[in-house]
């Protein structure tokens, strides 16, 4: 049993364990689906499972893809390119205050999804009309948010590489300011924002660690017993493993981890 990880058409990826013999990393396939079947090229197969991602979709087969899959496909990208040439004079024509992102057209054609941003709730049941009177089939029009706007166009992160959305993130966690004060970061927006204009994903990656680190730490304001006095917590630098205490006198002094007296702290008076 091998472990295949496909980029499909909608532009996500699926990972099936299933015998890989035969295919190769580059090849054309046809996967079935919870929607049907969907075409998709391979990018990897992990033949040691022990090293492969987990399995995100079990009921699932793919089969090399047939010349006549690859002509039905290449039928399917000329549709989705003329219906959202089509759908977006439409939106023009009927003043919608819609922005839309892609058009998806089902491997057997039976159905042809537009996805769109807008500012709130629009009422498009005219546009359905139209798109319904020139394509003859399922029409749907699916609103998604900004973040999954970002996942579908792609583009680069401030990091300089691919957006995480757009290539391995497969569920949008809940992301906070928080996480990056707890971070030490800036809270300047345009820092910690990625391109869709939403906190950055990747502020999630490292957050537990920290909770974890602060969770064996005394709290900032606290008092500690050091050789030199009784001295106050002020900051820490996490990524240093330092703190900086203020003693009596006023001085300040910064001191790793090791040196710090966790459990010697000083109660305040009348505390």
């Amino acid at each position: 049993m091998d472990l295949i990880k496909i980029r499909l058409h909608s532009e996500s990826n699926c990972c099936l364990a299933l015998p890989a013999e035969g295919l190769k990393p580059g090849d054309q396939v046809v996967v079935q689906t919870a929607d049907g079947e969907e075409m998709g090229t391979i990018q990897v197969i992990y033949r040691n499972l022990d090293l492969a991602p987990k399995v995100a979709s079990g009921n699932s087969s793919v089969r090399p893809a047939t010349p006549e899959d690859l002509s039905r496909h290449e039928k399917n990208l000329a549709l989705e390119r003329r219906a959202h040439a089509f759908c977006q004079k439409r939106i023009q024509v009927r003043y919608l205050p819609i922005h839309l992102v892609r058009t998806y057209c089902l491997f057997d054609g039976s159905k042809i999804i537009f996805y769109f941003t807008a500012p709130g709730r629009v009422d498009f049941r005219e546009l359905v009309k139209d798109l319904v009177q020139e394509f003859r089939c399922r029409i749907e029009l699916r609103q998604i948010g900004v973040r999954h706007r970002a996942k579908m166009v792609g583009g680069l992160g401030v990091c300089g590489q691919k957006l995480c959305c757009a290539t391995f993130l497969r569920e949008f966690e809940p992301v906070s300011v928080r996480m990056a004060k707890e971070q030490q970061l800036s809270l300047n927006p345009s820092k910690i924002s990625g391109v869709c204009g939403r906190l950055m994903c990747c502020l999630t990656y490292e957050y537990p660690a920290y909770q974890e680190i602060r969770r064996h730490l005394p709290k900032v304001g606290k008092r500690v017993r050091l050789p030199e006095g009784e001295a106050k917590i002020i900051r820490y630098n996490l990524i240093r493993q330092t703190v900086t205490v203020e003693l009596e006198e006023g001085q300040e002094r910064e001191i790793p981890f090791s040196e710090l007296p966790i459990h010697d702290t000083v109660e305040k008076p009348g505390g």
